[in-house]
């Protein structure tokens, strides 16, 4: 690396506002790289700031930072990594169908006990902590 296109961890921090503590760890799970120079510092390549901006927007969208280095280690292969954005972007976009049914389930179940528990006028027994739950039922 050019001594004089290195730029240290702040720099990089300051043109991505990402936190320096955020950087050390995309160091350690294999995101980003960098070299040590004589006096310890971490040093990185100009196109560092391109790859954390990349992580940035990656994760806006939702992805892992596990799918993020997956994305990654293709580019850096010399592949275009689009056909593997495309599968788990697919993936996540069934993820969030499945997890709306699932709450959209949920959000009816408690609107029909909220509707059962208005009309209900519990009468507590000595060893009852709440009755109205005591009336749910449990789904295996």
């Amino acid at each position: 690396m050019n001594p004089k296109t290195r730029l240290k961890i702040g720099e990089i921090s300051n043109q991505t506002g990402v936190a320096i503590g955020a950087l050390r760890y995309y160091e350690t799970l294999e995101l980003l790289t960098s070299e040590r120079g004589s006096n310890g510092y971490r040093y990185y390549s100009p196109a560092a700031v391109q790859q954390v901006l990349f992580i940035k927007k990656a994760q806006a969208l939702g992805f892992s930072l596990e799918e993020i280095r997956k994305v990654l280690a293709v580019s850096e292969s010399g592949q275009v990594p689009c056909g593997l954005v495309r599968s788990l972007l697919q993936e996540k976009i069934e993820k969030l169908a499945a997890q709306i049914r699932s709450m959209s389930q949920l959000k009816t179940e408690l609107e029909q006990y909220q509707v059962q528990w208005i009309a209900t006028q519990p009468s507590p027994q000595s060893d009852d902590i709440c009755p109205l739950i005591d009336t749910v039922e449990i789904h295996s």
